[in-house]
């Protein structure tokens, strides 16, 4: 007889938030469908199937179904909407005189003026996220939350910000 390793119990339980999160209207197909295959693409692997090992075998923080946006500190957020338009396609759906919010498919790149460019942060999608919710998983996993508005960020080892976003 057969008996389900945690890992085969780990994908079983992540495959069902998947499906369960599309039967709520939470994930369109197309991220259901990209879910699914990176859970069972990382299933042949020793890592759990949302990334790598925790330490004491513990669950990650998140379930990440993937990547929601990019935001980028610009100097000028027109010009490089311009840029990404021409050269990639991207096509603007809101702008203001600081930023510029441009549609990738499914995601999206946001652009803010900025005196420093660079990365500003890039985002999650979690199927689940709530506010309170969040910023309760980070605390249980020792990081420190900031919350801005009914957003949620925490940084990397790096300092890199990270954002989590409904999915």
């Amino acid at each position: 007889m057969h008996r389900p390793s945690p890992l085969d119990h780990q994908l079983q339980t992540r495959l069902d938030a998947c499906v369960d999160a599309y039967d709520a209207g939470r994930l369109d197909r197309r991220h259901l469908l990209a879910g699914i295959a990176s859970l069972l693409a990382a299933a042949g692997t020793s890592a759990p199937a949302t990334g790598a090992a925790q330490p004491g075998g513990d669950e990650p923080t998140f379930a990440a179904t993937g990547l929601d946006h990019i935001a980028l500190a610009v100097a000028d957020p027109q010009r490089s909407s311009a840029f990404y338009q021409r050269h990639l396609g991207l096509r603007e759906t809101s702008s203001s005189a600081s930023s510029v919010f441009l549609d990738c498919g499914e995601n999206f790149v946001a652009l803010f003026r900025s005196q420093r460019p660079g990365l500003a942060h890039y985002s999650y999608a979690v199927a689940e996220y709530t506010q309170e919710w969040a910023a309760g998983r980070l605390r249980a996993a020792g990081l420190e939350p900031k919350l801005r508005g009914s957003r949620t960020y925490f940084d990397d080892p790096d300092g890199i910000e990270v954002q989590i976003s409904r999915g």
